[in-house]
C-alpha cells in the first residue's frame, strides 16, 4: 500500500481492513477485473479506492498535474455519488488527487469548468455522465480504471443503456470493477460483456448479515400508524433516525406532522433539488436535524455516522429493499435498530419480507405513552451529570435554590423542564392478538344416513341446519357430512345421540318425510362420484352451424337466398357495357356535381383525365352491400340511364333531383 494512503487511513483511525477491503487489495490479483459482492456496510467504497490506487499512481506516491481523468466511478444516486466523492477525497488527499463529480441536479456549467481544469478521479451518475460525453465536455480516452458501484441498483433503475454507452466510450485496456450487494443474472451478463476474465469475489463475513441490527415489528391499528412512528422515535431517542416512506406525498405529510410535534426533521425525496437534498444530509451530519423522512432514494449507500434507528413507515415491496433500508444503520461495528410499522392488513407481507430476507424480528405492540415516559425516566436517571462534581460557578445558584425551595419543589421543576424539551408521546390503541382456540377432538360418534344426495342437489349447508332443527342439537354436535350420489351420511357426537333420537321420534322422519337411518358402522365410501351434467343443446336443429347464421337476423334459408341473388347479380354484370359507359363520363360527372374534362390523346387512344371520377374505373365489380338497399337501387337506375355501370355517387345525384 502506498505511504500516502496508509497515512490517510491512520489519521482516520483505521487500524485493520474489513474482509472485502483485504480481498480486493490482494497483491495476487495484479490489477485484474473484479466482480465483487458483499453485504451493505462492509466498506466497499474504501475497498475499490484502495483497489484502483496501483493503476492510478503506478510507481509514484503522488499524482502529477491534473488533466484528463484517470479513474471513473459511476453510482446510481446523487447522494451516493457525492458520498463516494467525499470518501475518495480524504483517501487520496495526501497523494494530491483532484476528485470532481458530475451528478444530476447540479449546475452543468460548473461541472464543465471543473472538468476543463482537469481531474484525476470523476464520480458521476449515469445520466449526467452520458450528457457530458455527448457534449464532449469529458474525454474518457485516458481512463485506467472504471468502477460501477451498486451495479445491481443501476440496472434496476433502468440505467443499462447508459452504462453500455459509457463503457463503450472507455478505452478497452482498462481495469473494470463491478461492486454490488447481489449478483443477479443481469450483472453476470454485463460483466461477461465488458470485463476481461473477471475475478469473482464473494465476501462472506463470519457473522450473519445484519447481525448488528435488531429487527422489531410493531403491530398497530391502521389509524395509529403515524402515532406509532412518533412514539417509536421518542422511545429510542436516537441521535439520527431515518424514516422510510414509499411515496413523496407520504414524505411531505409525515415531515409536516413531525415538525409540528417539535422534531428537528428534514425531508429527502426525488422531487427536491440536489442542493436541497445535500443540505438535508448535511444537517443530519452536523446534528442540526435528528430525523430524516425519505423515500428509497436514501436506501442505498447513504452513510450517516450516528444513525442508530431506521423506521419503515411504509413496508417495502421486496426483501432486498428492506435489507438496503435497514443497512443504513448497524454500520462499522455500531449497533442499530430497524423497526417495521405493521398494520393488521400488512402483517402477512411483513412476515414474507422477513422470511425472504432470512431475518428474525421481535413482534410486539407499538410503544405506548406510558412506555415512552418510563424510558424517559430511565435515560434521565442514567445521565452522567448526576455523578459529576459541582463546580464553583454552580455552587452559589445551587445554594439559592436549596434555600428558597424544598427538595420536592426542585425535583418537580426539574421534571417539568426535562419533559418540556421533548415531544409528548401519543396515546395508542392496544392491539390484541387474536389467537384461534384449537378445535377439540370430536370423540366417539354415531353415523346416520338420509335419503338424497347429489341426485337431489343435497349440500352440507342445507343439511346442517335441518338436522340441528329436527334433532334439537347444535352444530358442535355434528361432525362430518358426506354427500354420495343418492345418500348423505351425517356424523353425530355419541353423547348427543340419545337426545337427538328422542327429539326426532320413533318414526325417524325429517323434513319432507325423508327417512333417517342409524348405521352400525361408519360408511366405507368417503365421497361418491358426481353424475356428469347433461350436454346443453345450442339449437333445436341438428347439425346447424352458428357461423352460417346471418347478422341481419334472417333465417338460414333467407340468408342462402340473398347469397344466391348477390352471386347472380355479379354473374350478369358485363364489363363491355362498363367500357361503353366511358363515352358518357363528362355528362355523368357533371350530373354528380363534379367538375372534370376528358382529354383525348392525339393518336386516338384512351382519354387521359387529370383525375378519375368516383366509381368510373374500368372493369370494377358492383359495389359491396345489400343488393336491394336504397343506395344500390339508385345506382342501378343510374346505370340504366347511362347504359353501363354508374359511377360511385351517382345515386346521390338522382336522389337530389338532378338528371
Amino acid at each position: 500500500m502506498k505511504k500516502t494512503l496508509a497515512d490517510a487511513l491512520e489519521e482516520r483511525g483505521y487500524t485493520t481492513l474489513t474482509p472485502v477491503q483485504e480481498a480486493v487489495t490482494n497483491s495476487d490479483l495484479n490489477a485484474a477485473d473484479l466482480l465483487v459482492s458483499a453485504q451493505t456496510g462492509s466498506g466497499k467504497t474504501l475497498g475499490f479506492g484502495l483497489a484502483i490506487a496501483p493503476q492510478l499512481l503506478g510507481e509514484d506516491e503522488k499524482f502529477s498535474a491534473a488533466s484528463l481523468p484517470l479513474a471513473l466511478v459511476v453510482a446510481p444516486t446523487r447522494e451516493l455519488a457525492l458520498q463516494v466523492k467525499r470518501e475518495l477525497g480524504w483517501l487520496f488527499a495526501k497523494a494530491g488527487a483532484v476528485v470532481t463529480s458530475c451528478v444530476g441536479g447540479m449546475d452543468m456549467r460548473d461541472e464543465r469548468r471543473a472538468l476543463s481544469r482537469g481531474a484525476h478521479i470523476v464520480v458521476a451518475t449515469p445520466g449526467r455522465l452520458r450528457d457530458h460525453i455527448m457534449r464532449r465536455s469529458i474525454d474518457l480516452g485516458s481512463l485506467r480504471a472504471v468502477v460501477l458501484d451498486e451495479a445491481d441498483e443501476m440496472l434496476d433503475l433502468g440505467f443499462r443503456e447508459d452504462l453500455e454507452f459509457i463503457l463503450g466510450k472507455a478505452p478497452k485496456e482498462r481495469q473494470t470493477l463491478l461492486f454490488s450487494a447481489t449478483v443477479p443474472q443481469a450483472i453476470t451478463s454485463l460483466a461477461k460483456k465488458y470485463q476481461n476474465d473477471a475475478v469473482r469475489i464473494a465476501v462472506k463475513t463470519e457473522h450473519t448479515q445484519h447481525a448488528d441490527i435488531e429487527y422489531r415489528a410493531l403491530n398497530v391499528v391502521q389509524r395509529d400508524t403515524e402515532n406509532a412512528i412518533i412514539n417509536t422515535l421518542r422511545y429510542y431517542e436516537a441521535p439520527n433516525a431515518l424514516v422510510f416512506c414509499n411515496t413523496r406525498a407520504m414524505v411531505n405529510r409525515l415531515t409536516t406532522r413531525l415538525s409540528n410535534r417539535g422534531f428537528s426533521v428534514v425531508a429527502l425525496s426525488g422531487e427536491l433539488s440536489q442542493t436541497e437534498r445535500t443540505h438535508a444530509l448535511q444537517a443530519m451530519r452536523d446534528g442540526r436535524a435528528r430525523v430524516c423522512v425519505a423515500t428509497d432514494v436514501a436506501a442505498r449507500g447513504i452513510d450517516l455516522p450516528n444513525l442508530d434507528l431506521v423506521v419503515h413507515a411504509d413496508l417495502p415491496s421486496n426483501n432486498e429493499t428492506l435489507l438496503h433500508r435497514s443497512g443504513r444503520t448497524g454500520r462499522a461495528g455500531r449497533k442499530g435498530v430497524s423497526v417495521m410499522i405493521v398494520p393488521a392488513k400488512s402483517r402477512k407481507l411483513a412476515q414474507r419480507l422477513l422470511s425472504w430476507g432470512k431475518l428474525k424480528a421481535e413482534w410486539s405492540n407499538a410503544p405506548s405513552a406510558d412506555a415512552v415516559k418510563a424510558r424517559d425516566e430511565e435515560r434521565m436517571l442514567a445521565d452522567p451529570a448526576w455523578q459529576d462534581e459541582m463546580s464553583e460557578a454552580e455552587q452559589t445558584p445551587v445554594e439559592n435554590l436549596v434555600e428558597r425551595f424544598t427538595p420536592h419543589q426542585i425535583a418537580a421543576a426539574y421534571l417539568r423542564l426535562y419533559h418540556s424539551r421533548h415531544s409528548a408521546p401519543e396515546e395508542i390503541s392496544g392491539v390484541e392478538e387474536k389467537q384461534q382456540a384449537p378445535r377439540e377432538a370430536f370423540g366417539p360418534s354415531v353415523w346416520f344416513s338420509i335419503a338424497g344426495g347429489h341426485d337431489q342437489n343435497a349440500e352440507p349447508r342445507r343439511l346442517l341446519p335441518m338436522i340441528c332443527k329436527v334433532g334439537g342439537i347444535t352444530n358442535k354436535d355434528i361432525g362430518a357430512i358426506r354427500i354420495q350420489q343418492d345418500l348423505s351420511y351425517i356424523e353425530i357426537r355419541e353423547a348427543s345421540v340419545a337426545s337427538f333420537l328422542a327429539t326426532v321420534g320413533p318414526e325417524m322422519k325429517v323434513e319432507g318425510g325423508t327417512a333417517l337411518i342409524q348405521l352400525d358402522a361408519p360408511p366405507a365410501a368417503a365421497r361418491g362420484p358426481r353424475s356428469a351434467p347433461a350436454p346443453k343443446q345450442r339449437d333445436n336443429k341438428p347439425g346447424f352451424k352458428k357461423s352460417k347464421r346471418p347478422k341481419t337476423g334472417k333465417s338460414a334459408e333467407g340468408y342462402e337466398e340473398l347469397s344466391h341473388r348477390v352471386k347472380k347479380s355479379k354473374s350478369q354484370w358485363d364489363p363491355a357495357k362498363s367500357e361503353a359507359a366511358h363515352d358518357h363520363e363528362p355528362a355523368r360527372a357533371d350530373a354528380a356535381g363534379e367538375t372534370g374534362v376528358a382529354r383525348h390523346k392525339p393518336d386516338g387512344g384512351k382519354p387521359h383525365r387529370p383525375f378519375k371520377a368516383r366509381g368510373a374505373g374500368k372493369g370494377q365489380p358492383p359495389p359491396k352491400g345489400k343488393p336491394n338497399s336504397k343506395k344500390n337501387k339508385a345506382r342501378a337506375k343510374a346505370a340504366a340511364l347511362a347504359g353501363g355501370k354508374p359511377p360511385r355517387g351517382g345515386g346521390g345525384a338522382l336522389r337530389r333531383g338532378k338528371k
